[in-house]
């Protein structure tokens, strides 16, 4: 019965829940659309327990794709860079962009080459990104950033200066047309595969934090604080309220 609704009538089911960003054609997964998600909770999760995104855009009809921090605060994602950034003065002027954000949980390995994966969550976000101006705002998004990157860490340093906030740009990009798409499991072989007498399974990944490394020219005196003593990184921390 499920796989004889139409496409549209599918969308209203996924746009009814709680939680759901309404799929477009550009968002809409087609390839092995069984996993995707549009759940804005899993969305936002994805893109928290990131450091890093891409931030896709052409100019003049060059591609290009930019690695660069980001913080999500509510429904919209942040990023910024220096204010002479050719893509962050493109993305303000109102160049379309794509921001991806992928982690890969482990290798698949199957039985056949054909069927060999990786386990992976990844979000993409498209849309046209607004140039935060005004200063308090600037300012919040520059502590959410810090304290995305370093939980705590905005209460331990000195804040930017009207001079460093001229030098950087910050973008901001609504969370309105988005997709996730995830992997997870053991691998899908072909059912005469099974019987062959060849190791599968996964082989899963973890990141971990290594000991702190203190800057050559620090005073000696000053005591390590306790939130680099106890940093974990954004996948080991929960989940986000904001």
């Amino acid at each position: 019965m499920e796989e004889r609704q139409s496409q549209s009538q599918r969308d209203v089911g996924l746009n009814s829940r709680k939680n759901a960003v309404a799929p477009t054609s550009r968002t809409r997964v087609k390839r092995l659309p069984k996993r995707a998600s549009y759940d804005r909770d899993a969305i936002y999760s994805i893109l928290d327990t990131a450091l890093v995104c891409h931030v896709g855009f052409a100019i003049d009809a060059q591609p290009y794709v930019i690695p660069t921090l980001h913080v999500r605060i509510a429904d919209r994602l942040y990023i910024h860079g220096s204010a002479a950034s050719r893509m962050l003065g493109a993305a303000a002027e109102g160049t379309p962009i794509a921001v991806t954000v992928t982690h890969i949980d482990g290798l698949v390995l199957a039985r056949s080459a054909f069927h060999h994966s990786v386990n992976y969550r990844s979000v993409v976000i498209l849309g046209a990104a607004k140039l935060v101006t005004d200063a308090a705002e600037k300012i919040g998004v520059m502590k959410g950033l810090i304290d995305h990157v370093a939980p705590g860490r905005w209460d331990h340093i000195r804040h930017p200066n009207e001079k460093e906030l001229a030098a950087t740009s910050v973008l901001s990009i609504p969370i309105v047309e988005a997709s996730a798409k995830l992997r997870s499991g053991d691998p899908l072989d072909d059912d005469a595969d099974y019987a062959l007498p060849i190791w599968a399974g996964q082989i899963p990944f973890a990141t971990k934090v290594l000991t702190p490394a203190a800057d050559a020219r620090l005073d000696a005196s000053i005591p390590v604080p306790a939130h680099v003593i106890e940093y974990r990184l954004p996948a080991n921390r929960g989940a986000r309220v904001t």
